[in-house]
């Protein structure tokens, strides 16, 4: 698991840095590298997809008002359908709204886990120089997760730290 972690934050990191002949100054950019787990959703997941977890690596420019999404899923059982990922406002156990949502995915674009894993990448996805500010002064209080066909409204979770 924390050979997958290290391969996920080392691609979220390297494409961070890719598409730009200048160098990113690390000041406009901050790396969150959140666990996600049924067992975080509220309420907890408490069906088939329960055994499921993963690793999201959250790259946020604050110079671009930007956002990359590379997120890595296993343990869940074969042809879990991921149909939707965002950042959520809310603190631990507090469920929001939609705030940036991780554009690619959708009921008839899914990621499907045939083998019960799987991995995502969005990069460059823009939002409001607002939500951009806000989550980086109080990222404790927003959260990412990931929906299924079986968990319309969250099937894993993780608060940004």
């Amino acid at each position: 698991m924390k050979r997958l972690a290290i391969a996920v934050s080392m691609l979220a990191i390297g494409t961070a840095g890719c598409g730009s002949s200048t160098p990113t100054n690390p000041s406009t950019f901050k790396v969150f590298t959140v666990q996600i787990a049924p067992s975080n959703e509220v309420p907890a997941v408490s069906n088939a997809e329960q055994s499921g977890r993963g690793t999201a690596v959250i790259t946020v420019h604050s110079d671009t008002n930007t956002v990359d999404f590379s997120f890595s899923l296993n343990s869940f059982p074969a042809n879990t359908t991921v149909t939707l990922a965002h950042i959520h406002p809310g603190a631990a156990g507090v469920n929001g709204g939609a705030l940036i949502g991780v554009p690619g995915l959708a009921a008839t674009t899914p990621l499907v886990l045939a083998n019960g894993s799987g991995t995502f990448l969005a990069t460059g996805v823009a939002t409001s120089a607002t939500n951009i500010a806000n989550v980086l002064a109080t990222p404790q209080n927003f959260y990412f997760n990931v929906h299924t066909t079986q968990n319309p409204g969250g099937v894993a979770r993780g608060q940004l730290q």
